[in-house]
């Protein structure tokens, strides 16, 4: 493996881990709220209430 793939597998696992911690603290807000997610479930538009979202 060279310097350029070992740096994006660095940014890609940095980036995976960021976007895992925005939504737990999306899902935290909303929860807080009682606010609702919404989501994309194979074309189908699904709403879920985030205090129903374990994490």
């Amino acid at each position: 493996m060279n310097d350029e793939q070992t740096t994006l597998q660095l940014l890609h696992q940095k980036i995976s881990v960021g976007m895992d911690l925005t939504f737990k603290k999306l899902v935290a807000y909303k929860a807080k709220n009682d606010g609702v997610l919404v989501f994309s479930d194979q074309g189908k538009i699904v709403k879920v209430e985030a205090k129903d979202i374990k994490l």
